[in-house]
């Protein structure tokens, strides 16, 4: 019996669209066109590469779309927003300055990690401006700070189905965004007060605006594009322009105008992107140093340096001034470079379950569209994912500077559409031996590498590898056999088949979603033995709800050739039910140093509050994260002398010498001076040893405060 005979017409969601390719089978004809399917604009009678118009391509919705849709951000809302406040401040660094924003506009404005304006963090403010809002709205609470970033990584599933959705069928759609909601490292900082939640929704954002422009060709797609890159440099600066040239690659192949017109509105759309950014750099430039706060992160209190230096260039090369844990003169402490780095050891299970998939992906989407048009809006949308994940992939395997595992959250929502197209454009086609083979390998490969990512754990939950494995391969064989089975069957495997592949990233998630972190720097998911020093808690091996065993502490990683571990200060519990006090550098909170915030008692606390009105900063203290604890225990301004790891000049001696003799500091918080870290300023070292030569010291419940005022 043939094909086509056998096979009853599919569920809505299996509609056909796409023309037939030579050299592939044409759609099965068996299936019958669904009309919330988008129709492709090369399969249009008469369609051809216009250079004047397109037609739009985003048809009507059935009536179960917009519920289904509801559905799947409500459920990513309720992963991201569950039992947030148990990571405390998160990322006390930020926290601080959120706190500082809240009380002070031009705190606000400029990123300032205190409310006095001694120095701002070290990046643009723009990621801090929800966070600060948030907390002068509702005042300062772990939720306050962290909310807005869960809201922000709903939007950014929610942003991704829509650009997905306007070229291919909701199967496609919804499994990108499904895919994305359930990437760990996504689930890890759509959870976390970093810059990475806001650079990648603004990012996904204009890979949005720049496939309307392909569609329509309309010059205000191009300029809201480089407008919303322009705002995410002022998330994490450089790191926003690895998605530029595969969107320029996208709109310059594939707009409906003439090719004089696309590099014009790509020059525009560049005019757009500094324009989004300068505004913000011009006033930080311009406005008098003596009227704004130090640019944190920079040597010489430049925004531009700290651009292109310690944010920029230096992340490629190593040559970071002032870095913490980099030589002087190079890198070399943030592990080995090369094309497998993203594979391996803990940055495996962060973000690399479906990239083999979405390379594959990348493959079929081409070859499907390689004859179409060149105005094809598929074809531009694979070129421009697929841009977006090898660009980034690359950057990220070879960077020789500071580079954290949680950074790999950049990949997301490529590999996320990738495969929601990939998946898609092969399923639709599975009737016939070629498509069908693919698929069943692309199924039986991710099961097997999620078997592997898993093995990195393997106390934990080691009934998950055998249960991925054995299902993995049973789909993988009935997909093969597609064309022998009845439809409406086959869409139960296809759903299967995608569980499958996505229980192994999802159990990373929950693990992530169940755990509390805190500190500079976090990771996703269970503990992995891979040479990397981690917390343990009691509990055993750790779990996702519902498993034995409470899940491993939060992830704070210590750095390679870093610093030995500092005494415990503090006994009190961060907001929400967090704990952590007590276990030195790389325990559960402690002195915070480069990795957490301090937490002091009650007693500590009440000591700096002092007459706290009568002082411009209740105290001083090395270092950011140091300082940020007993900002955030006080609320009031804490000046963090040295930026976030003491190796800014600000304050020079002399100028904390004049804060002195002005009456502006009560106390200096001793303790965390590392001294020089890649040829960074000596400034909080010469302060420190002025201060314990020249006044009197205190020590309350292991802290030791400097009464400056004596």
């Amino acid at each position: 019996m043939s094909s086509t005979a056998q096979h009853a017409p599919d569920t809505v969601l299996d509609a056909p669209t796409g023309p037939p390719i030579a050299g592939w089978p044409a759609n099965p004809p068996a299936r019958p066109a669904d009309d919330r399917e988008p129709t492709h604009r090369s399969a249009i009678a008469g369609a051809a590469s216009s250079e004047t118009s397109h037609s739009d391509t985003h048809t009507a919705r059935a009536g179960w779309e917009r519920p289904a849709l509801a559905g799947l951000l409500l459920a990513t809302a309720a992963l991201y927003l569950w039992d947030l406040s148990a990571s405390g401040w998160g990322n006390s660094f930020y926290a601080a300055a959120a706190q500082a924003g809240s009380k002070n506009w031009t705190a606000w404005f400029f990123g300032s990690s205190d409310a006095a304006n001694s120095i701002t963090v070290d990046k643009p403010a723009a990621s801090l401006w929800a966070s600060g809002l948030a907390v002068r709205i509702f005042g300062l609470s772990s939720w306050s700070v962290l909310v807005p970033q869960a809201l922000i990584g709903v939007a950014t599933v929610g942003v991704v189905f829509a650009t997905v959705r306007r070229h291919l069928t909701a199967r496609a759609a919804f499994l990108s965004g499904i895919t994305l909601a359930l990437t760990p490292v996504a689930a890890l900082m759509f959870r976390f007060n970093n810059p990475d939640a806001l650079l990648v929704l603004l990012m996904s954002l204009a890979a949005y605006t720049l496939l309307r422009g392909v569609d329509d060709g309309r010059r205000r797609w191009i300029l809201a594009t480089g407008a919303l890159l322009g705002l995410g440099f002022l998330a994490k600066q450089l790191q926003v322009l690895l998605v530029v040239p595969p969107l320029a690659l996208a709109y310059l192949v594939a707009a409906p105008v003439t090719f004089r017109r696309r590099v014009t509105d790509l020059l525009l759309g560049g005019a757009s992107i500094v324009a989004a950014a300068g505004w913000w750099i011009a006033i930080v430039t311009l406005v008098p140093a003596s009227a704004r706060p130090y640019i944190g992160g920079s040597q010489n209190n430049s925004v531009l340096e700290l651009t292109l230096g310690y944010n920029g260039f230096g992340r490629l090369t190593g040559e970071e001034t002032g870095s913490v844990g980099t030589r002087p003169g190079g890198g070399g402490r943030w592990g080995q470079t090369g094309i497998g780095r993203l594979f391996d050891g803990v940055l495996g299970g962060q973000i690399a379950w479906l990239i083999p998939a979405a390379l594959l992906a990348v493959v079929v989407g081409l070859w499907y569209t390689r004859r179409t048009p060149r105005t094809d809006a598929t074809r531009a949308a694979v070129i421009l994912w697929a841009g977006w994940l090898v660009v980034t992939l690359l950057v990220f395997s070879y960077m020789q500077g500071i580079f954290h595992e949680y950074y790999t959250v950049a990949l997301a929502p490529a590999i996320a559409a990738l495969v929601g197209i990939g998946a898609d454009m092969l399923w639709r086609r599975r009737d016939h031996l070629a498509a069908s083979s693919v698929l069943a390998g692309a199924v039986a490969m991710t099961t097997v590498w999620s078997a592997t990512l898993l093995d990195r754990a393997p106390a934990w939950n080691p009934w998950l590898r055998p249960v991925i494995l054995v299902g993995g391969f049973a789909t993988a064989a009935l997909i093969a056999g597609s064309r022998w089975i009845p439809a409406r069957a086959m869409t139960a495997v296809g759903i299967t088949a995608a569980a499958i592949c996505l229980a192994g990233p999802a159990a990373w998630t929950l693990s992530t979603v169940h755990t509390p972190h805190s500190g500079s720097i976090v990771t996703a998911g269970p503990t992995i033995e891979s040479g990397i020093i981690r917390n343990r808690r009691p509990g055993g091996a750790g779990a996702f709800p519902g498993a034995p065993g409470r899940a491993n502490a939060p992830r704070n990683r210590a750095i390679p050739g870093g610093f030995p571990p500092l005494p415990s200060i503090g006994r009190n519990a961060a907001p929400g039910g967090g704990l952590f006090g007590g276990g030195g550098l790389f325990g559960r909170g402690g002195i915070g140093g480069l990795l957490n915030a301090a937490t002091p008692t009650d007693a500590v606390v009440d000591a700096l509050e002092q007459n706290a009105d009568d002082y411009t900063w209740v105290a001083a203290a090395i270092g950011s994260n140091r300082a940020s604890g007993f900002q955030l225990a006080t609320q009031d301004p804490v000046m963090p002398i040295g930026g976030f790891n003491g190796t800014d000049p600000s304050p020079t001696l002399a100028e904390f010498q004049d804060h002195v003799a002005d009456g502006e500091i009560h106390w200096f918080i001793a303790g965390n001076t590392f001294g020089r870290s890649g040829g960074g300023s000596d400034e909080a070292a010469s302060i420190s040893d002025w201060v314990a030569a020249n006044f009197d010291s205190t020590t309350i419940d292991g802290v030791t405060l400097y009464d400056l005022t004596t």
